[in-house]
């Protein structure tokens, strides 16, 4: 993903709300979001060149997602694919402190990242540079900075996602992907600076994004009532204005 944004323990109806955008190149080959065969508690998209995902949730009610933090002076050309460690996660039974603390010795076989990780109990954010937080209630951005990050996207991004949380039910699943299908680019002098030059700054800076080989793949939303029905809804664009393929899927978090 290169976008998150979420409430967590705000809104009256839903313990999570999270909407989110994956930008990647277009070329690279992905299946959308499902029960995995092989591992068929997961739902979740799948990269199906390294195998790992972007964004998932179980049956049990564990989700988490991933973001890569942006910083081309450390790219290492023979890292591990970050979507593993979602993957890793989602189909463990770990809980997110505990998982934390088995993969930090190895976060180094990986570009930056910055990993959302949640269960019934907690929520957590960490980053490859900086640290893990658990959360307490409020509203997050993440892109491919650290959390919270004063980018315009993430900025903007929370401000509508506040203004859409008034709403429940089929009206919050519209606003939010009305928010997350945003276009407009932010005034150069707001940019942030990252070292990938002005012209891809500009590019990256919408909350969708468009341009011939690399954008907005696809958007999903997701919601956790505090009655433990889940919503899960992803919109796949794969180059197009328009989204191509539709899924839907809700089923209700069992107790343990």
């Amino acid at each position: 993903m290169c976008l998150i944004v979420f409430a967590y323990n705000v809104h009256p109806s839903y313990r999570l709300v999270l909407a989110a955008n994956r930008d990647e190149f277009y070329e690279r080959p992905s299946s959308p979001a499902g029960f995995w065969k092989d591992h068929p508690r997961m739902l979740a998209g799948r990269d199906l060149k390294s195998g790992g995902t972007w964004l998932g949730i179980t049956k049990d009610g564990r989700f988490a997602a991933v973001t890569n933090y942006r910083d081309p002076s450390s790219l290492k050309s023979n890292a591990l694919s970050r979507g593993l460690l979602v993957s890793s996660y989602l189909n463990g039974n770990k809980d997110p402190g505990n998982y934390l603390k088995k993969i930090a010795s190895d976060i180094f076989n990986y570009n930056g990242f910055n990993l959302l990780l949640g269960d019934k109990r907690d929520v957590f954010v960490f980053s490859s540079r900086g640290k893990a937080q658990k959360l307490k209630p409020g509203i997050y951005g993440l892109s491919n900075h650290l959390l919270n990050s004063p980018w315009p996207k993430v900025s903007r991004s929370k401000r509508m996602l506040k203004t859409a949380l008034m709403q429940k039910g089929d009206a919050l699943e519209d606003a939010l992907f009305s928010m997350l299908a945003d276009r407009r680019i932010p005034p150069d002098q707001k940019l942030p600076s990252t070292g990938i030059g002005l012209e891809w700054e500009r590019l990256l800076s919408s909350i969708f994004i468009e341009s011939p080989v690399y954008g907005t793949r696809s958007s999903t939303v997701l919601l956790i009532g505090k009655n433990r029905r889940i919503r899960f809804v992803e919109k796949v664009f794969d180059g197009q204005k328009d989204p191509w393929m539709e899924s839907r899927f809700s089923f209700v978090v069992k107790h343990k």
